[in-house]
């Protein structure tokens, strides 16, 4: 990929979309296209299929999606499987119509099996039954893997699925029927402090463990994937059964000690009690990234400064 490289971040004012055009505008690209859900619906082909035809992209990067944490998966499981079908199936199929030169399909860790080995490679999927509280997104987007698969089986398209760890960062989304842990702990304990509650409730027994990658982290892989000479980008996509890698910061940690760090963070002295009626989700997700650091990334941003960089993105907007 080259400076003049035309780029369409599909999902550029969501959390992934976001980050890539600041790496992309920091490595010099000004040649990026983006379009807000008002002006492109990518849940509908014809106008999807449109679009790539009078734009030609040469690149494209799938950051737009339906996400959200274990409450948004439990209560809304039809919508998350059927927009991010939609989306994921318009926009490869115009892709390739368009003859695109790469493109990158972001997914999620959920897409390994609940009782998946640790730390998770690759090869490891469609290996056992998913997590119940998010299957549905988790479904669509194998489904999503295993087009790009089969696209360039069939077509010898250069697609490549990038599997992130747990995210968070700048531009989150902190509300708390939506959001992922980070974000919607860093709202309760900002609210304990605001309200002085003596404690503030977590879902879960705090006991499974969890990999946290910084957004800009993710975005910097994607900007590193992209830049890969062809054949080292032609070899990876070939390592294993789908053209799938890892990105994740190399270690986990409990919810529990992950809710201790947030509240230092926020200042917050009460309580932190656990709701052990609520579910956990899966015990563990840690991925393997073996494959990518051999190629020679790595993340930057340790998590407690990327936590404190999130809860000043979070006041920023209490005070817009």
């Amino acid at each position: 990929m080259k400076r003049n490289s035309r780029i369409f971040v599909a999902g550029h004012r969501g959390l992934v979309g976001s980050a890539m055009i600041r790496q992309l505008q920091a490595a010099g690209h000004e040649n990026i296209v983006t379009r807000t859900h008002a002006e492109l619906d990518l849940t509908q082909q014809a106008d999807v299929r449109s679009f790539f035809e009078k734009e030609k992209p040469g690149f494209v990067i799938l950051a737009a999606a339906k996400v959200g944490g274990i409450l948004a998966n439990s209560t809304y499981p039809a919508d998350f499987i059927a927009q991010n079908l939609a989306i994921q199936s318009n926009v490869i199929e115009a892709a390739h119509r368009a003859g695109v030169e790469r493109l990158i399909f972001l997914g999620s860790s959920c897409i390994y099996p609940r009782e998946c080995p640790q730390p998770m490679k690759e090869e490891y999927l469609l290996t056992g039954p998913l997590e119940p509280t998010n299957q549905a997104y988790a479904v669509a987007k194998i489904s999503g893997i295993a087009m790009c698969q089969a696209y360039n089986q069939q077509f010898k398209t250069r697609y490549l699925a990038v599997m992130p760890t747990n995210l968070y960062g700048p531009n989150d989304n902190y509300d708390l029927e939506t959001s992922h842990v980070i974000p919607a702990l860093l709202r309760k304990f900002h609210e304990g402090k605001q309200s002085s509650s003596q404690s503030v409730t977590v879902w879960g027994t705090g006991q499974p463990k969890r990999e946290f990658l910084h957004v800009d982290d993710l975005a910097a892989a994607c900007l590193f994937l992209l830049s890969l000479t062809e054949d080292t980008f032609r070899t990876l996509l070939s390592q294993v059964f789908m053209p799938l890698i890892n990105v994740g910061f190399g270690s986990d940690l409990t919810v529990k000690e992950l809710a201790q760090l947030i509240a230092e963070e926020v200042a917050y002295r009460g309580v932190i009690r656990f709701d052990t009626s609520k579910p956990d989700g899966t015990p563990r997700k840690l991925l393997d990234t073996r494959r990518l650091t051999a190629l020679g990334w790595k993340p930057q941003i340790p998590l407690r400064k990327g936590i404190r960089e999130t809860y000043w993105d979070f006041l920023k907007k209490q005070d817009s």
